[in-house]
């Protein structure tokens, strides 16, 4: 028989934090996130709390955890956009129907008794959270800023009421053998008549230092308008660069600047450090550290945090300029490839950027959505 509960005591977020770890255990492909981070979704200082309610649930069968699911009422989403939802995210089941119920509905009673409307995800806090349901590529390692899942999700999300709202792709990039040479002329003219320049020379604790404020501003102005993105707040904008500064590096990160020093262009990836976090459970234990490192320093594949350009040099031939720079990285440090993470499937602004590398669409996610009533 199932139960459910809402995940309150210490037990409780001990079985909700390590229930994936045990699900995917041995799965090839589901890589976890950190645990310490995971952790912080609990503390009730958690600055997310300012402009987040949240519920945590669980079902048991006896004194097994078979399932969870968190729900997360963003104030700050849903006063920009108009918007009466909760959105749902973490969730992870077995292959129950009767299990995804039971949470699912935890989910909407969360929802009515906040007056809301609608139930839409998987979706966190903010954009950088691990968001949408993979539909396709359950063959592929999923990369350390996104989640894995089972293919049996789909069903259980879609037998709850739910439907497709947007999809997300992702595909691998291999840098071309040799850059267009006409494209390179172009964009290096571009930048003289402009007067931008790349920043060369600083490293990564300097650059965060003197262009992490333009860097946040630059990302919140170029998202703005896509698929349910949020502003980073200032305290979201410090505990991210807390959770990557381990992996940030300046030869990942290309910043260009305008003649008043702004930041009008940048370009992030980070190591892929999938396989290093995979057997440790996204804890740092010795040996994880010591296989991160290694992964850090001595990457063979690359993730595509982002690409942002400021609305003024949009279609001028900044993100070439990016571009050419991704390819020059991916050659000199002999990358394997890049992994773009996620491009809503209309945002072809970005997508036809890739038709100048090798490259192949390898993995499909998706964002649901429900109507709900009393």
């Amino acid at each position: 028989m199932f139960r459910l509960i809402e995940v309150k005591n210490r037990k409780e977020i001990h079985d909700f934090l390590n229930f994936p770890l045990k699900l995917y255990k041995g799965n090839p492909y589901f890589v976890p996130p950190l645990y310490r981070d995971e952790k912080k979704i609990f503390d009730k200082n958690d600055y997310r709390l300012s402009n987040n309610k949240v519920a945590f649930y669980a079902v048991y069968e006896n004194k097994k955890i078979v399932g969870r699911i968190q729900a997360i009422l963003s104030m700050t989403s849903n006063e920009k956009r108009k918007q009466k939802r909760v959105r749902f995210t973490r969730f992870d089941a077995i292959d129950n129907q009767e299990v995804a119920h039971f949470l699912f509905e935890a989910v909407k009673e969360f929802a009515l008794s906040n007056e809301m409307e609608e139930i839409v995800g998987p979706l966190g806090y903010n954009d950088l959270d691990r968001e949408g349901l993979l539909i396709e590529g359950f063959n592929e390692l999923s990369t350390f800023e996104e989640q894995y899942n089972y293919p049996y999700y789909q069903k259980l999300i879609e037998n709850e009421g739910f439907h497709k709202e947007v999809d997300w792709v992702e595909r691998k990039i291999i840098a071309p053998k040799e850059c267009d040479q006409k494209i390179v002329e172009i964009t290096d003219l571009m930048m003289r008549r402009n007067n931008l320049h790349l920043i060369k020379g600083l490293k990564a604790r300097e650059l965060i230092r003197k262009y992490g404020d333009g860097f946040f501003n630059l990302v919140d102005e170029a998202y703005k308008d896509l698929y349910m993105t949020i502003d980073f707040s200032p305290k979201e904008r410090e505990e991210l660069i807390k959770t990557f500064k381990l992996i940030l590096s300046e030869k990942w990160i290309r910043i260009i600047v305008n003649s008043n020093d702004e930041v009008v262009g940048i370009g992030l990836c980070f190591p892929s450090i999938g396989k290093a976090l995979q057997k440790s459970g996204g804890r740092l234990t010795p040996c994880a550290l010591f296989k991160l490192i290694r992964s850090i320093h001595k990457p063979k594949i690359l993730d595509l945090g982002l690409i942002a350009i400021k609305k003024e040099y949009q279609g001028s031939g900044v993100a070439w300029a990016i571009l050419i720079e991704l390819i020059k990285m991916l050659k000199k440090e002999k990358i394997q490839h890049c992994e773009t993470n996620l491009n809503l499937e209309d945002n072809f602004a970005i997508i036809n950027n890739w038709h100048r590398f090798d490259n192949i669409q390898h993995k499909r996610r998706r964002s649901f959505v429900k109507r709900i009533c009393k």
